[in-house]
């Protein structure tokens, strides 16, 4: 027989690895994850609040935090964690935001002292926990009314030592009065505040009439920032609709004649006092605002104040138009309304809401009644035993006296009288004192309040306009404790902030220098006759000087087919003293992307064409107008051709003569009315001159700025043309060549 030879694991063939498709994968590990943080951590549900919300506040309710002096945060963040599995940092920063100190709701459900920071402030940090203190505001009542009642369920906390509610029975729509945004996994939620009082009157009519035009009652959303709304009814009843759409808020803001400053009281709850002021730095930087002194944050204990001094002569309606236009002192309120109902998004809008939370309040008022019916009925089945003793107590006595063993006593009560083991139990345990005729008639006296207050129970079990009824009775309660006036202002008109701001320039004349390695100096006359030589850095030099306007738009062009727009009031003014803005920082080139020429729009208008010389001895006419865009585009692509380096380029505003230049010291001279105009940007042009061997064209300008003394031994009617070598007396350092 052969005999078997036992191959070395390393002899053995590698086992082919195991695929997993990438769809069973996600399915596998991605996909419990996402429904984690859909269901358990972003998206609210019916009662307005996200778990790490519910479990804070019902913490503090089973703390006795309700209506009882203030505890440390940090005991109740300590006592959350049992409920609440994440950090103590994480249950402190939602405490943060229920508290009345950080003004972020306009009902706060956290009574607070201490610093708890500021919504409208990114920088106000608040202070640890240890230093605060806190207890529920008395509008938490109307959160936990009747929770051991059986009007919500109850689960398991994480660990199962404890249970917690599934939703608060909130008596009110706090859905849609508490501000919310969550950010989930494929899906977000962000709900607007809207004003208590009128919450509630749009929930009672609704009760009464499902098909009530909510618009009418439910003007707009409310915040707790104040500001002003600008009213669009075709937006607004979009939101009311669908729950998806934007409205603008801005700032509040009053001028101060004395002390010729603004004033900022309010802002929009979208934005912070930073941003604003970051951002009006940035505009003043860029000599886009240039109204503006000094701008200060004077926000105390009385509120948000924002401060901006106004140089003498400005106009603060002016300014605060382009403020608007230009910060977010005016921004867009996004709203998407996704609620969770039953474990499952939905998006809706404001009826569907009300009616999901009326059918849910409906729900929790009939649970309240069927535990508060139960238990009457227990008390009544009670009482009806103890009815059957009245007339023959000393039987009952002797009954219990004349029984020898204790586990006979209820068996003996119950064939004595002909009750149940419930019955025997509470009669059994009865103190001796109270067995007397007196006792057992007032407590048998209940029994006909007992089986009125049923049957009213049962009555309104069977109606549901019963029900609603005392859904009603509720809000109007709330209504009138809790209502208070809006903060936020509707602004019906405000045509003059939907038009196009017209931004008056200054209009002055300035001369434009431009180097070699993309340096821009902006100089006024007077400066320029004041100043000495330009400062310059080593190896570079002035490649273009052009006179202008303040209120001209400059374009810069690159080495990469690209052009930057930019308007010359945009850039400082500087001196010849000084290197002068970097351009290609300035407007954010690309990397590596360097500086070519710069071309001007006299005051913005796009005239006359800019003639584009390569290295092959083309020439590209195109029209300046081209690059004209409507919308404030600052970066256009394709703005030359590519096929060759570009050599120079020329802006003309008239036909004229142009001087070419080879590097192999050839020039011709030639009438721009042989190049015809292309309205392609980056056509690749036609030959100018004639180039032999490796020659290449090394440079252009006017024939008039050339240097050029003798135009007639250079100048040809037809183009292409090789040229003239040029004379001593032609060849001065005369042309731009770009490097």
């Amino acid at each position: 027989m052969a005999k078997k030879t036992l191959k070395r694991e390393s002899e053995l063939p590698a086992a082919e690895p195991q695929l997993m498709p990438i769809t069973k994968t996600i399915e596998d590990n991605y996909m419990p994850y996402m429904m984690s943080v859909i269901l358990s951590r972003a998206i609210p549900e019916i009662d307005g609040f996200k778990p790490s919300h519910r479990k804070l506040l019902y913490t503090m309710y089973k703390m006795g935090l309700m209506g009882s002096t203030r505890t440390k945060s940090a005991n109740v963040v300590g006592a959350t964690m049992k409920l609440n599995p994440h950090g103590d940092m994480a249950i402190y920063e939602t405490m943060v935001r229920l508290a009345r100190g950080n003004e972020s709701l306009l009902h706060p459900f956290v009574d607070s002292k201490g610093n708890f920071g500021k919504v409208y402030s990114r920088d106000m940090a608040f202070a640890a926990p240890r230093y605060t203190e806190v207890k529920l505001d008395p509008i938490c009542a109307e959160i936990f009314k009747d929770i051991d009642s059986d009007t919500v369920d109850f689960v398991d906390n994480y660990d199962s030592t404890m249970q917690e509610p599934t939703l608060l029975p909130t008596t009110f729509p706090n859905i849609l009065v508490s501000p919310n945004l969550g950010i989930a996994v494929g899906m977000a939620s962000k709900i607007c505040s809207f004003n208590l009082a009128e919450i509630c009157e749009a929930t009672i009519e609704y009760l009464k009439d499902p098909e009530v035009d909510l618009l009418g009652i439910l003007k707009a959303p409310d915040f707790p920032t104040g500001g002003e709304l600008i009213y669009d009814r075709d937006a607004m009843d979009s939101i009311y609709r669908t729950g998806l759409g934007s409205f603008r808020v801005r700032a509040v803001w009053n001028y101060d004649p004395k002390q010729g400053c603004i004033e900022i009281t309010e802002i929009p709850y979208t934005t912070t006092v930073e941003a604003i002021m970051d951002k009006v730095s940035e505009l003043v930087k860029e000599g886009r605002i240039r109204e503006i002194s000094d701008m200060r944050d004077e926000t105390d204990k009385q509120g948000l104040k924002l401060t901006i001094d106004l140089k003498r002569g400005a106009d603060p309606d002016k300014l605060m138009q382009k403020l608007m236009k230009t910060t977010t002192l005016c921004d867009s309120f996004g709203c998407n309304f996704n609620i969770l109902i039953a474990g499952t998004p939905k998006v809706m809008g404001v009826g569907e809401i009300l009616s999901e939370w009326t059918a849910w309040r409906v729900g929790c008022v009939k649970r309240k009644i069927f535990y508060e019916l139960g238990k009457m009925k227990d008390r009544l089945h009670l009482l009806q035993g103890l009815k059957k003793i009245l007339l023959d107590i000393d039987r009952a006595i002797a009954i219990i006296r004349n029984t020898e063993d204790d586990a006979d006593v209820i068996p003996n009560l119950m064939i004595g009288f002909g009750i149940d083991e419930i019955q025997a139990n509470f009669i059994a345990e009865i103190k001796l004192r109270n067995i007397n005729k007196e006792y057992i008639l007032k407590r048998i006296s209940e029994t006909d309040e007992l089986e009125s207050s049923i049957a009213e129970y049962e009555d309104i079990l069977k109606s549901r306009r019963k029900i609603e009824r005392i859904i009603i009775d509720e809000l109007t309660a709330i209504k009138k404790k809790y209502g208070a006036p809006r903060r936020t202002k509707i602004v019906y008109e405000a045509e003059e902030l939907a038009e196009e701001i017209e931004e008056t320039v200054e209009d002055y004349q300035v001369h434009y220098f431009v180097t070699a390695d993309g340096y821009f100096k902006k100089v006024t006359p007077q400066s320029l006759r004041m100043s000495g030589e330009h400062k310059l850095k080593e190896g570079d030099r002035i490649a273009q000087v052009i006179e202008g306007s303040n209120a001209d738009t400059l374009l810069f062009f690159t080495d990469r087919q690209q052009v930057y727009k930019i308007a010359s009031n945009e850039l400082e003014e500087t001196k010849v003293s000084m290197l002068g803005s970097y351009i290609p920082q300035k407007l954010g080139f690309e990397e590596g992307e360097s500086f070519s020429f710069m071309a001007v729009a006299s005051k913005g208008k796009y005239e006359g064409w800019l003639m584009f010389f390569f290295a092959n001895g083309k020439c590209a006419r195109v029209p300046m107008s081209a690059y004209e865009t409507k919308t404030n585009r600052k970066r256009l692509i394709a703005a030359y051709s590519d096929k060759s380096p570009l050599a120079s380029a020329v802006h003309i505003t008239s036909e004229c003569e142009l001087a070419v230049f080879s590097d192999t010291g050839r020039a011709v001279v030639f009438n721009s009315a042989a190049i015809a105009p292309k309205t392609t940007k980056n056509t690749a042009g036609v030959g100018v001159m004639t180039l032999k061997g490796k020659a290449k064209l090394s440079g252009a300008k006017l024939a008039s700025e050339s240097g050029i003394t003798n135009f007639s031994r250079y100048r040809t009617r037809n183009v292409p043309a090789a040229g003239a070598l040029l004379k001593p007396e032609d060849s001065g350092e005369t042309q731009i060549v770009l490097e």
